[in-house]
């Protein structure tokens, strides 16, 4: 199956040029990927790539980054991180029609990741909500986008350090 994902990496200070980046990139075979190099110091890549699942597409993806740039750091995979307006245009709704869903389930909506004027969600959260509701309207992507969200908490969770880890999950468990 064909899968659409895309990953962004910081690069190392020492990194080489974009030229060779780019080739080392088609040496460890990160051939179905097309490159930005927009912001300094980064990496960007979106990816068709072909695979038996999402979780292997994208893992085997992020293995040859790295093996082409072994201290390059994985900042984020994506589809994750998402508004309203991106999820109802991937749902082919408005986002009106969107928010009007959320507002009616306030109770059991995904929570947002950033709550504010410009509120961000995990894509797979906001789809699994709506295909439990509307089977019909769920996109293929929602295995790449659980994926990508595995993949940044994963990071995330690297973050925390173990004493802080231990006193929130004995927090979080009380809240439930």
């Amino acid at each position: 199956m064909e899968y659409e994902f895309s990953l962004r990496f910081r690069l190392p200070i020492d990194a080489p040029g974009p030229d060779a980046l780019v080739e080392r990139l088609g040496e460890m075979g990160c051939t179905d990927a097309l490159v930005g190099l927009g912001l300094p110091g980064y990496l960007g890549l979106d990816f068709v790539r072909e695979a038996d699942d999402a979780e292997s597409a994208v893992m085997s993806a992020i293995d040859q980054v790295l093996a082409a740039i072994p201290d390059a750091l994985l900042v984020e995979a994506g589809p994750d991180y998402v508004g309203l307006t991106e999820v109802a245009n991937l749902l082919g709704q408005s986002r009106q029609n969107l928010r009007q869903m959320m507002l009616r389930h306030i109770d059991r909506f995904p929570t947002p990741v950033h709550g504010g004027s410009a509120s961000i969600w995990h894509l797979a959260e906001v789809l699994e909500f709506v295909g439990a509701r509307r089977p019909q309207h769920v996109p293929a992507v929602l295995d790449v986008a659980r994926t990508a969200m595995q993949i940044n908490l994963s990071r995330q969770q690297a973050l925390v350090d173990e004493p802080t880890a231990k006193r929130l999950k004995s927090r979080l468990l009380r809240a439930c």
